[in-house]
Order: structure tokens, then sequence, then C-alpha cells
């Protein structure tokens, strides 16, 4: 990826940039890639790495993030990835043979350590109906791999990458000084001693994000319980260890699910410094701690890193100029895998709409439904890690509860139940309108010309889906032309469906079928329209 001087490449408003994003991690780059598909003529990332992080992270993106990414026509990366790590899902797959298919398994996935079982999950309940092939493809890819997928895709963007390179500071002006033309701005301040106009500054900079602290958003939640450790090592006596997830008198500790890999968990409070370099011994004292299996002997770490349960959440997304994505957002802890996916989501939710800002065809007004959407989504995340802290406790009171828990998981009622929770399907925006696809992600409708409706989202437009062939439906459109796209064609399986406006995220904003008034339909898909985009 290119690098610019900073002091050059005005982009004729008085600007350098229409936004710098700070980070460079998958929220960050995902990010860049959604603001350049919508319309920002210039974007800048600034990372602090001059490398991505190998850091052994997150595992793999769940049903909502695999299907964020399809329709952005990164399934066949993303299946890539999975083939190239098919390995790591050997103990999921089984030694099969080289005949076996080639195709990501069907895996339930825990809660709190409690593992559930794939033959138990009712795939016909109504939130899977029509998911699409995104289903299960982002299984077991990890984050490296992940960042690198969503860095190549920025680049082919137009987004301008700098590594190695720290933000340190920034000034904000809503009258116009660090803009042009009275609009505002944001000048950031870059270790290099680079100085860099923005119309906007967005921070993807993580849990002790700089962006953040400098803006003075609050940061409330409630206090680390655990130490955690994740590693990928080379060890002896590894048989001894229990297989996948264990809990103990101590603790809970995870081998697997490829050899190596470990994880430890101990509820003696935080880590007395996070950032401390992580040595074999430290790794091997805890994992016997938990484990009690003295025998097990750490020889070497390719991989490591510390985690606590802090959990905190910004008490907004935006300041002014400034605005919030990712863990910058929100931190908990890494249970249950959400916090990826959450980001993406964020991601997601916030480029069309900064990008239509940037490009005047939105009020700034527009931004107020980001925190609006995804503030409720992130609170119920950072809720949901709670309660798995609180069963992996190891007093007498959580090991009853996990007793409980572990019950109602092993049916088929709790194991659909949690699925939901894990995957993402359950997601909805508190949007108006009184049908009940309204504020869902919208159903990967098989259409009668051989398409899906996530082919039609790739190039991070609205769709208006007309399946009744209603000139009069397409005309109302007609005034949103390079910000919606109709498309008309029938949908044999949902013939009650007539009509679907679908946002550039892929969330459903308005929806008609057979039993709605044609006059009281399209006077709401009206109002729709006007509120979500400017007519030209």
């Amino acid at each position: 990826m290119t690098t610019t001087d900073s002091g050059s490449n005005d982009n004729g408003n008085g600007m350098n940039y229409d936004v710098v994003v700070a980070g460079g991690g998958p929220v960050g780059l995902f990010l860049a890639g959604e603001l350049r598909l919508g319309g920002a003529a210039r974007v800048l990332v600034v990372e602090r790495l001059a490398e991505p992080d190998e850091t052994i992270k997150a595992g793999g993106i769940n049903t909502a993030g695999g299907v964020a990414l399809y329709r952005r026509g990164m399934l066949p990366d993303l299946a890539a990835a999975w083939e190239r790590n098919r390995w790591r899902m050997r103990a999921f797959l089984g030694d099969r043979g080289p005949n076996a298919p080639r195709t990501p398994p069907k895996f339930a996935g825990h809660f709190a350590g409690i593992m559930m079982r794939g033959d138990l999950f009712d795939d016909s309940d109504p939130a899977f109906t029509d998911i699409g092939p995104a289903d299960g493809v982002g299984l077991g890819i990890p984050q490296i791999e992940l960042e690198r997928i969503l860095g190549a895709r920025a680049e082919r963007l137009g987004v301008e990458v700098r590594r190695g390179v720290e933000l340190t500071g920034f000034d904000t002006d809503e009258d116009g000084e660090g803009g042009a033309d009275g609009e505002g701005g944001v000048v950031v301040h870059l270790a290099d001693g680079a100085r860099i106009r923005s119309g906007w500054l967005v921070g993807c900079d993580g849990g002790r994000s700089t962006v953040r602290k400098l803006a003075g958003f609050g940061f409330p939640g409630t206090e680390p319980e655990i130490t955690g450790y994740q590693a990928v090592v080379e060890m002896t006596g590894g048989e001894r260890l229990g297989k996948g997830w264990n809990t103990t008198d101590v603790g809970t500790y995870v081998n697997g699910p490829f050899p190596g890999r470990i994880l430890t968990v101990e509820f003696d409070g935080p880590p007395a410094d996070r950032s401390a370099p992580i040595t074999a011994e430290e790794l091997q004292a805890a994992l016997r701690r938990v484990s009690g299996v003295d025998e097990v002997t750490i020889h070497e770490v390719h991989s490591s890193t510390r985690f606590t349960d802090n959990a905190r959440q910004a008490d907004g997304y935006r300041r002014g100029r400034v605005l919030l994505a990712g863990d910058a957002a929100h931190v908990h802890s890494p249970f249950g895998g959400q916090g990826l996916n959450l980001g993406l989501g964020d991601a997601m939710n916030l480029g069309w709409k900064l990008a239509a800002v940037v490009r005047g065809a939105a009020d700034e007004s527009l931004l107020d439904s980001y925190t609006a959407e995804r503030h409720p989504v992130g609170a119920w995340v950072l809720d949901w890690t709670r309660a798995q802290i609180a069963v992996m406790r190891p007093d007498r009171h959580a090991r009853a509860l996990r007793r409980v828990v572990t019950d109602l998981a092993l049916t088929t009622t709790g194991t659909t139940y949690l699925v939901k929770q894990i995957s993402g399907v359950r997601q909805r925006y508190e949007l108006p309108g009184a049908h009940p696809l309204t504020g869902h992600s919208a159903p990967d409708l098989e259409l009668s010309d051989g398409t899906r409706l996530g082919d039609h989202l790739h190039d991070g437009r609205a769709v208006l889906l007309d399946l009744a062939d209603d000139p009069k439906l397409r005309a109302r459109a007609e005034g949103y032309g390079d910000r919606v796209d109709v498309v008309t064609a029938a949908c044999p399986g949902r013939p009650e469906l007539t009509a679907l406006l679908v946002r550039p995220d892929g969330f459903v904003a308005w929806a008609a079928d057979g039993t709605d008034g044609n006059d009281r339909a399209d006077d709401d898909l009206d109002d729709v329209l006007a509120r979500w985009f400017v007519a030209s």
C-alpha cells in the first residue's frame, strides 16, 4: 500500500483526507474499505505496528460476521483462508482421509466452556432461515488471516495505509479551522511529527484507545476478576491434559483445538502488568496450577497473550468529528469470540453512513443512528461475556449454576437458543415499521434470475428489491439513482414478500407483502427513503 508525505495531497476542499482511521487491524481496515466503497475520496489508515500482529487472537468469525463479508463479495477469500487453515480444524473434522468433504464442519460452539452438541442444534429455527452460503464459512480462520484479506481489499479500493506510524494527538474544530470553508475538521498529530488535516477521525485503535482517551469519551464498566493466557507452545506431557475445555477446582483451561494451543483462566484478579513479556515459565506455572498436571513442561512459546474480563463500553460512539469502532468502543473477555464480530458490525454500520456524510449526500444527523443502533448491541455482548464469567467462577454457587446451565445447554431448545446468541443472528435494530423483517439482517433470498440478494450488495449501495414487478414501486426510487439500486425479480421461495428496501449494511429498512395496503406501504417507503437517503 502506498505511503504519502502528509504535507501533500490536498483533496480539493482544503484537507489532506476525508477520513483518518486510527488502527490498522481488521476493524479499521474493513471500515476504511467501506468508506471508499461508499464514495469517500481519500481515506488514510495509520497503524502503530510496522507489521501485522501475528499474536494468537480470535479463531474465527460468527455467522453475522461471515454474512457481512459475503455481502461485500469476500466469500471466495474466506473459503480459501479456511482451506489454508483446515489443519486447525482436525479436532472437529477428525482424520477422515484425503477424500473427506472439504467443507466447514457443523460446530455449535460453547458457552463459558460448556460445549454444545451440533446434533442438538435445530437449524430449522426461523432465525436461521435464508442465511445463505456464508453460514459457518468463517469458522477456524485466524484473525491474522482475516486481517490480510481485509488489507488486500482495502488496497484494491484505494485506501492508503501507513504502518509504523502512531497517532499521538489531534485537534478538532467545529468552526472550520481544522478544515476548510467553515466545515470543521480534525488535525491529526503523528509520532513522526506530521500533521494531517482530515474531515473526520475514527478510532479503531483497540481497547487502550488513544483516540477515545484524548476525545474524552466516558468508559464505564466492571472491574476484571481473572487473569487469562492464550498461547501456542511446544510442550511435553500434554497427553496428560484433558482435550478441549476443562473446568477444575482452580479455574479453566483449554487444550486444543490444534496441537500446542493452550488457554488458562484463573480467578485471582487481573495481571499486574498486561504488557510485560510472557515467558515459558509463566505459562507453564499457570497451566500446572489450573490443570493439576505437574508433568506438563513448556519448552518454547510461539505466540502468547494475556487477557482479563475487564468489561467497559464508551458512553457514546461519536463526539463531534471523532467516532469510535471496535475495541476502542467496547472491551470484554474473549469468551464466545464476540469481539471481532462486534467490531466488524460496527464498521459495516458506520462505513456507509459516514461516507454519505463525507460526500454531502446526507446530513451529519445520520451519524446519530450509528450510536443508537450499535451501542445496544455492544451492551448486550458485554453482558453475555459477564454471564460466562459468572458461570466459570470456581466457588460452590457458580459451580451449582454451571450444572444447571449445562443441563439446559444439552437440550435442543437450549442449544438452539445459545447458538442464536453466539452466531449473531438475533441482532435487530429498532427501526420504524410494522413488518417483522424491518430492522433485521435481510434474508439472503434466492431470486428467479439465478442471483441471491447478497450478490446485489457487493457495491455497498442500498437495494430496493421489487418482487412483484411493480413499476409504481420502482418509480419511488427514481430520485435516488446513485444511492439505491433497483432490482426486479421474483422470489419463489418467499411468495408472500412483494418488496424489500435493504440498506447498504444489509439490514431491512422497509418491507411489504401481499397483506399490506398498497397506498400505506408506498407512503411508508417514501418516508424511509427520505430518512436514509437524500434524493439527488
